[in-house]
């Protein structure tokens, strides 16, 4: 239900991986260019209303997601959806983040909602997570924070710099973490032991959190640690990630186009936090508040070209990292690794919360890595050698798709980094990078338990 950003960009999502998608908005253009654009069926009406959602098939619905504009929307199509339909799972995107914090409106005695998404908290903390590794071009973290999947361009003289994979130990003397996959020239490499990484290629590893920072200084040479940032932009995104930053002793600008917004994030925002009235497209402001001064400059305003366009200008006037919020696929690919150092896809953040909910198999978290071409999931090995493809043995035994590679295995209190003879046990949470989301539904079988198992 929704066809706005979110929706569309779920339902693109979903559509490309065989899903039957269908899709409720009230505005019939926006459902017209989906309708369009890919293989799904558009209803046009109110997703609250009862009739609506039954002409629209939802006995049938496996999943429910409620996208639209209008967070009350969301809550009572859910509760709808359950009560009257019993719809096995169902989401809401939710912008207040008070929901969040009473479980008891969230169960089957409130609005029936098994996950809330936030976009807004999705990307804050994406970005964040980039503030925290200015080495790093991607973090994403799995097992509650215990394994980080980084991605990083290796720079000439960095210590990996003209060695091979099966020489990371002496790389990475002390460090738990393993490289999944390598990009030379934006094309995947058929990566083994004796693979040579060169200066400019792209890099995806599997690590320790608490070993993070240690390894991608092995892979660029070790950058000063932000703590000067300059945000254009303070909508929902730019004023959580600002409180956030604030919160952390870093010294936060903030420069916002309407007077009135700029009144109430003075007013809600920590007194560390400089608000200014202004355009982050403006040479004159940027210069005069110290833009090459800054260790990170970070464009979020909800329009794609102000967002290119200023950070170009902050890259050009001494910024020393740029981000940008890019909402458009193809705007974001023809940016990334240009004069902007990083382009943030919305829609891609959000896509990792729903995933999760979508992969089968007991599948705990999926992040989206290399522009939404490749995929890492972490899932829960159960059953045994009789009822599960993966319990009871070992690596080498597993039949992964073609470049998939399982990176690394939480045991316990263990963190492993798998060899071909490490024997996978059950309630093991496995992390496994998948290059092409083409073969995620074979990887999710491998996690699917037989009946006998029940």
């Amino acid at each position: 239900m929704g066809a706005g950003r979110v929706g569309s960009s779920v339902a693109e999502n979903l559509v490309s991986e065989q899903n039957d998608i269908t899709i409720i908005d009230a505005n019939p253009t926006d459902l017209q260019y989906l309708q369009e654009r890919f293989d799904l069926r558009a209803v046009h009406g109110d997703g609250t209303q009862v009739s609506v959602l039954r002409s629209a098939g939802i006995e049938d619905a496996d999943l429910f997601i409620a996208c639209a504009a209008s967070d009350s929307a969301n809550l009572v199509a859910c509760r709808i959806a359950r009560q009257l339909f019993n719809v096995p799972r169902r989401i809401a995107r939710i912008r207040s983040p008070e929901f969040a914090e009473h479980d008891m409106l969230m169960g089957d005695d409130g609005f029936c909602i098994d996950a809330l998404i936030s976009p807004e908290r999705s990307v804050s903390n994406y970005l964040h997570s980039l503030i925290e590794f200015p080495e790093a071009l991607q973090v994403v973290e799995f097992a509650h924070g215990r394994v980080s999947v980084i991605t990083a361009r290796v720079e000439t003289g960095s210590p990996m710099a003209n060695h091979s994979l099966n020489s990371l130990r002496e790389v990475f003397p002390d460090v738990t973490a393993r490289v999944v996959d390598v990009l030379r020239n934006g094309r995947q490499i058929q990566t083994g032991p004796d693979v040579v990484i060169v200066p400019g290629d792209e890099v995806i590893l599997v690590v320790d959190t608490r070993h993070a920072r240690k390894a991608v200084r092995q892979l660029r040479d070790g950058e000063k640690s932000v703590r000067r940032v300059m945000i254009a932009g303070g909508g929902n995104i730019g004023m959580r990630l600002a409180k956030q930053l604030a919160q952390e002793k870093y010294s936060v600008r903030l420069i916002e186009r309407s007077p009135v917004r700029c009144e109430y994030l003075a007013a809600n925002l920590p007194d560390s936090v400089l608000v200014l009235q202004g355009n982050g497209t403006d040479e004159a402001l940027l210069a005069r508040e110290n833009i090459d001064d800054m260790d990170t400059f970070l464009a979020l305003t909800s329009d794609d070209e102000d967002n290119i366009m200023s950070s170009l200008l902050a890259k050009r006037l001494g910024a020393r990292k740029v981000i940008a919020l890019i909402n458009r696929q193809a705007y974001g690919e023809l940016m990334q690794g240009s004069l902007i150092d990083i382009a943030v896809s919305p829609s891609q953040a959000t896509m990792s919360e729903i995933l999760q909910h979508v992969r089968r198999g007991d599948v705990v978290a999926v992040h989206r890595l290399r522009q939404g071409v490749a995929e890492a999931l972490e899932a829960i090995a159960h059953g045994d050698r009789k009822s599960s493809r993966v319990v009871g043995r070992r690596v080498r035994e597993i039949r992964l798709p073609k470049g998939a590679a399982i990176g690394a295995i939480v045991r316990g209190d263990e963190i492993l980094m798998p060899d071909d003879d490490t024997v996978i046990a059950s309630d093991d949470h496995v992390i496994v990078f998948v290059p092409s989301r083409d073969q995620m539904a074979q990887v999710e079988k491998l996690f699917q338990v037989s009946a006998s198992f029940f």
